[in-house]
């Protein structure tokens, strides 16, 4: 995962300041940039514990910790405090491909089914695929296989096990190179491969060429056994008691567990300085501009630019000091990461917290280090903040117009409409842009309210027009991030007969709920990521083409960013239910989904196939309190109205809760469980 999967997530993650760590008696400029920073990161951005460390030329010189790793404990942030570093792990199993090129044992120009036979797709295309294309992006994979991957004290291996199995009925969504989008999906068949070649599993591959020999000792996968005390307390809001332990079994992509020391101890590897682990030769190849090979936006400063594994090989605003910084950053569903590191200078800092966004802690890496350079006279100043206007309206040019139309994302269709020099764009950025209007301000850009985002349409050499934004994210308190992306893609008119038509306009406004995934997932904290909302639009669905009645495939091919995580949509019935399936996982339609009993006694029992069962929460239940007796298995999950979570029994041990009217509630667990349920 990366840093702008969690931007929704961030913003619900409203918890009471934890106890910050008081500034010290002396502290240097760099230490005092930390702490207002981290303070400010732990007091209004939800992040309970925060952990960060530079390492120069081998010896860690600043190290600090914010906030809480228990709150009921009051256990303070320590060196030693261990936090999911989520996609900051694509750069081990990048690092870990490397090395067996350096042993010949692969070519990372050969195609992946040289050494992982087992990888089919239904597209021929698939065959091009190789090592390389997964590293930096551009496989054309339709991007993460996330049903049963981030689970709570639970290291089963299903969604490894069953990868190859769902890539054999997909196909992809561009031609192999074509372009580079952000794609977990291709570090977990890195995963594979290496542990195909090396006949080792992946967990004890690390511990052997990587963690042992750079002495990383608190450098796990939630296959390793370690002390889980370790690991930095999550709490999630409406939910009083931390949460179980979050293992991230997705090892390639994202499941990795560390400390900020060690990642910049591992930095040091990155940057060629353990050529007996990875060679120097290795290292500099990972850093080249790898997204040049492809379709990419204009402009060169950015906070993505893709090498091998690394989200940026030249992270702005370094490069305005002459400074090449490499940089990849991390979010699981509570845990997030940065990593920077200065190769030609050996300098690396790590930023690692529980809750908040991996773009806070992307943001105090930046100007923490910056201050680091400073302090120790690498640089003279450091340059301020871009400033900005509110735009003056300038006549926009009449062929301007003809970029009005359908826009797609994945998951999303807009209408824009060029009328009188200005455009209406829904939020941008996971809503850390708001709605607005954009005004145009000459140079073919439309400008927002405030001066710092700028619109503008780009015809790509592949033929399609996107809406490229250019964007100094401003995040209050902490300072800014920028990004420069393509947003939507100018969609094609895609006509339906009237029997297809008809099909979809039934669905229109309909959600579908998950009943595939365990119910010790963590993706059962935002039910937004288990239900998905089919929204028919002009010949498409949620983003996605309508194909025929109960089809409807991938539209976007954007790069950069907002062309990941991919999806096709098939329905189909079952006993007179509609089903929803996406990447092979299963959605029960709301029509089938029934009110719970509002009688004093009943029972749920979990189907022979394992899925878990929804519930509405009507008028004759809402307001009474449901106690639960539930099998060692099973648990379940009650939502409001809003879909904000208020009882989860695998984190409340109270067995009992008051339902909300116009609630949800969801009961899971293995084939054939029952629960009681009482009402009163």
């Amino acid at each position: 995962m990366n840093k702008l999967t969690s931007v929704v997530l961030a913003a619900m993650l409203v918890i009471p300041a934890a106890q910050v760590s008081a500034a010290p008696e002396k502290e240097s400029p760099v230490q005092a940039t930390a702490r207002l920073l981290g303070s400010k990161i732990v007091s209004d951005y939800g992040v309970s514990g925060m952990q960060y460390a530079i390492r120069d030329k081998g010896a860690i010189t600043v190290s600090g910790g914010f906030g809480v790793s228990d709150q009921a404990a009051g256990t303070p942030i320590t060196k030693d405090t261990m936090f999911g570093i989520g996609s900051v792990s694509k750069m081990h199993v990048s690092a870990a491909t490397m090395m067996l090129a350096e042993d010949q044992i692969i070519d990372i120009d050969q195609p992946l089914t040289t050494y992982l036979p087992q990888f089919k797709m239904a597209d021929e295309r698939y065959k091009k695929i190789t090592p390389r294309m997964l590293m930096n992006h551009s496989s054309g994979l339709y991007g993460s296989h996330y049903g049963n991957s981030i689970l709570m004290d639970d290291s089963d291996t299903q969604n490894h096990d069953d990868l190859l199995t769902r890539l054999q009925s997909e196909r992809l969504k561009s031609d192999p190179g074509a372009y580079s989008v952000y794609c977990n999906d291709g570090f977990q068949l890195l995963e594979l491969m290496i542990e195909q070649v090396t006949g080792s599993s992946y967990t004890k591959f690390l511990e052997q060429h990587m963690s042992s020999p750079l002495k990383l000792s608190s450098t796990k996968t939630p296959l390793d056994t370690f002390n889980r005390q370790q690991l930095a307390k999550t709490y999630f809001p409406g939910l009083t008691q931390a949460l179980p332990s979050e293992n991230a079994n997705i090892l390639g992509a994202g499941g990795l567990y560390s400390t900020a020391e060690d990642l910049t101890t591992f930095a040091e590897m990155l940057n060629g300085k353990h050529p007996d682990i990875l060679s120097k030769a290795s290292a500099t190849a990972m850093q080249q501009p790898e997204y040049k090979n492809g379709l990419w936006v204009p402009e060169e400063r950015n906070s993505f630019n893709y090498g091998l594994g690394w989200d940026a090989v030249d992270l702005a605003p370094f490069g305005d000091y002459g400074i090449k910084a490499l940089s990849k950053g991390g979010d699981t569903i509570m845990y997030h990461a940065d990593l920077i590191t200065l190769p030609e200078s050996d300098i690396s800092i790590a930023v690692l917290s529980s809750g908040g966004s991996s773009i806070y802690n992307t943001i105090f890496a930046t100007n923490v280090l910056l201050a680091y350079l400073k302090d120790t006279g690498k640089i003279k100043k450091i340059l301020p903040d871009a400033t900005f206007t509110p735009p003056v309206k300038a006549a926009m040019p009449a062929e301007l117009g003809a970029y009005s139309g359908l826009y797609g994302t994945v998951g999303a269709t807009t209408t824009i409409a060029i009328k009188d020099g200005a455009l209406d764009l829904p939020a941008l950025e996971g809503g850390l842009i708001p709605a607005q209007k954009y005004i145009y301000t000459g140079k073919g850009q439309f400008t927002s309210p405030d001066g710092s985002a700028a619109v503008s349409f780009d015809k790509q050499k592949n033929g399609k027009t996107y809406l490229k934004l250019n964007t100094h994210l401003t995040i209050p308190g902490i300072g800014q991030m920028l990004m420069v992306t393509y947003e939507y893609q100018k969609l094609d008119v895609s006509p339906l007969n009237a029997s297809t038509k008809q099909a979809w306009a039934q669905r229109d406004g309909k959600h579908y709920y998950a009943v595939d995934e365990k119910i010790n997932s963590f993706f059962y904290l935002s039910p937004s990521i288990l239900t998905k909302t089919i929204e028919v639009e002009q010949g498409y669905a949620t983003g996605t083409r309508i194909v025929d009645e109960n089809t409807a495939v991938n539209a976007a091919e954007i790069p950069v960013m907002n062309g990941r995580d991919a999806f096709d949509l098939t329905f189909s019935k079952q006993n007179g239910t509609e089903y929803l399936t996406i990447d092979g996982n299963a959605y029960i339609s709301e029509d089938a989904v029934k009110p719970i009993y509002g009688g004093p006694a009943s029972t749920s029992t979990v189907p022979a196939g394992g899925q878990s069962v929804w519930f509405k929460i009507d008028k004759k239940a809402a307001g009474k309190t449901m106690t639960v007796t539930a099998p060692s298995s099973g648990g379940y999950v009650v939502y409001d109205v809003d879909g904000m979570i208020v009882s989860h029994s695998r984190v409340i041990q109270a067995p009992s809760v008051k339902l909300p009217q116009g609630g949800m509630a969801v009961f899971g667990g293995q084939a054939g469980d029952v629960f009681k349920i009482e009402l009163k």
